[in-house]
């Protein structure tokens, strides 16, 4: 296969990856729906949207030329997240008491700290994009790990409870898809950073899947309207 074909796959299966992790930045859409029709936050957490919008960030500035050539859709999708991430976190703050928009406030003021941090010594001291590649990547790879993992909690929760209540399975379905997705790209024109973190989520998906299959006709059929969302923001790239 030559490198023109090779290339033009790869953007290929890169815009589906873009599509999959869309519909993985809107799916917490409905629950942000019921904050506004309650006109209040209650116990909702705002820690999984804080968390992907600093993902979202690395990945943009790991994705940029002068980082990681090559990486457009990179840079695309998770451009597209943070504009999200932040829409979400604006209505939390809308419906939010006090406490919770200090919180908030607090966290998006440590990680913009935290990011500036990361530019400046990335173009500052780093002059070869295999080591502005490197550094930036490897920050890129813990937390997209770190993003896949978040739904263990639930994967306890239903081991324990023998019951998939509150795993919501096409959520599930399109984690694992959107990884396998991003770990393809990744293969086309290797990147180290987006293989492994992508093949860890790929593998966590799958697992997940797996247990979800095991425990679902163990689960009571119940009313699902009281049901919480079960929303868990997931990595994009």
């Amino acid at each position: 296969m030559t490198t023109a074909n090779t290339d033009s796959i790869r953007n290929i299966i890169g815009v589906i990856g873009n599509v999959i992790s869309f519909g993985l930045f809107a799916s917490p859409a409905p629950t942000f729906y019921k904050i506004i029709k309650k006109g209040a936050v209650e116990d909702f957490s705002p820690n999984p949207y804080l968390a992907t919008i600093l993902n979202c960030a690395l990945w943009v500035f790991y994705g940029l030329p002068f980082v990681h050539p090559h990486s457009i859709l990179v840079v695309t999708i998770n451009g597209v997240g943070l504009v999200v991430e932040f829409a979400y976190i604006f209505t939390y703050l809308m419906y939010a008491n006090k406490k919770q928009r200090l919180y908030v406030s607090k966290v998006l003021a440590i990680e913009v700290v935290f990011f500036a941090l990361v530019v400046g010594v990335t173009l500052g001291f780093l002059h070869t994009i295999e080591r502005r590649t490197m550094v930036v990547g490897t920050f890129c790879l813990i937390f997209n790990i770190a993003m896949y993992a978040m739904p263990l909690d639930v994967m306890l929760l239903v081991i324990r409870t023998k019951s998939v209540e509150y795993m919501p399975f096409f959520l599930l379905l399109a984690n694992f898809l959107n990884g396998g997705t991003w770990l393809t790209f990744a293969l086309l024109r290797f990147d180290l950073y987006i293989f492994i973190s992508n093949g860890s989520g790929c593998i966590l998906g799958l697992i997940q899947l797996i247990i979800y299959g095991t425990f679902y006709k163990s689960t009571p059929k119940e009313n699902n309207d009281e049901k919480p969302s079960g929303d868990v923001q997931l990595s994009s790239v």
